[in-house]
């Protein structure tokens, strides 16, 4: 399971405060920083016109991805379960007004 983000989008960072990520076996990448490997694994899935749009988007492991907000949380939460994780709670979904919760 991959997340794919950038370093100023909210609804990102709050994925990332909420859920211990690597304990629950989700690879997290970053896009917009030079790195050219995660924008081929995003190109490999046939996301980037998706990322352009919005950010985080969820790769599953069967290689189907989610893009909604409350979709990957959903699905994360499940996650933590399975994998006896704690998630932190969140009252409120963080918002992307800024525009930066996609890629650039």
């Amino acid at each position: 399971m991959t997340l794919f983000t950038t370093d100023d989008c909210m609804l990102c960072a709050q994925l990332k405060k909420q859920f211990d990520l690597s304990a629950m076996d989700v690879r997290v990448e970053v896009l917009g920083n030079n790195d050219a490997g995660a924008l081929a694994h995003l190109a490999w899935h046939g996301l980037v016109e998706r990322a352009r749009k919005a950010l985080p988007i969820l790769v599953l492991d069967d290689s189907s991805a989610l893009h909604e907000f409350g979709h990957i949380q959903s699905q994360l939460l499940d996650r933590a379960v399975r994998f006896g994780v704690a998630a932190q709670h969140q009252n409120k979904q963080a918002g992307c007004e800024s525009g930066s919760c996609a890629l650039q």
